[in-house]
């Protein structure tokens, strides 16, 4: 028995590159509820639930743009911070941080490890967290 395929193609109008999203952090539902605002938006995201994930994803996808969560599993967001930013594949991937730690010390490490912006959680909303990415991303 032959089944027989008919493939409609539009013509696409111009084929634009999708910018790519790390999201480091391991709160699942933030992960997902982001996720969701990041594809309305026309950006791609990939989750990474720990410190030892990113690192890996961030290496063999390089992403656009990182954001990075702080209080991390198997390995804390300072050391995952340092380590992209001394390898040659990632350190020039922009790093936002988004975390809940408040403390003027956390904020200035992470400026001096090469994070581009540092952003308290409960200071921002995710429409705000967008157009910070936007602004990272050059849009």
């Amino acid at each position: 028995m032959k089944l027989k395929f008919h493939l409609h193609l539009r013509p696409l109008k111009r084929a634009r590159y999708m910018k790519t999203i790390l999201f480091i952090e391991d709160e699942s539902v933030l992960q997902k509820t982001f996720g969701e605002i990041i594809a309305q938006e026309g950006y791609q995201m990939i989750s990474a639930l720990d410190g030892e994930t990113g690192l890996r994803v961030a290496k063999e996808k390089k992403p656009d743009l990182i954001l990075l969560d702080l209080i991390l599993p198997k390995i804390h967001g300072f050391d995952v911070l340092k380590k992209l930013k001394e390898e040659n594949e990632t350190r020039d991937i922009p790093v936002i941080v988004l975390t809940n730690l408040e403390g003027l010390e956390d904020v200035e490490k992470a400026l001096k490890l090469g994070a581009t912006t540092y952003l308290v959680k409960a200071n921002y909303s995710l429409e705000e967290v967008l157009e910070k990415i936007k602004k990272a991303l050059g849009k």
